[in-house]
């Protein structure tokens, strides 16, 4: 868990990674990573994070 990152920043980082192919997969690393997952809910950052998760691996 890097301090100085919201929940929030990590997810979009973690979307755009590629490597989560859903935005629950996503809420789960945040948690494993010491991250309060309130902050990642809603359905427009859901909308948000599954469109970087299919952009990202559109490029793959």
């Amino acid at each position: 868990m890097d301090k100085n990152k919201t929940a929030l920043e990590r997810a979009f980082e973690l979307a755009r990674s590629g490597r989560y192919p859903s935005v629950e997969l996503i809420r789960r690393a945040v948690s494993a990573e010491g991250y309060a997952q309130t902050q990642i809910q809603g359905r427009e950052l859901t909308r948000q994070l599954r469109s970087l998760i299919d952009s990202s691996s559109a490029i793959k």
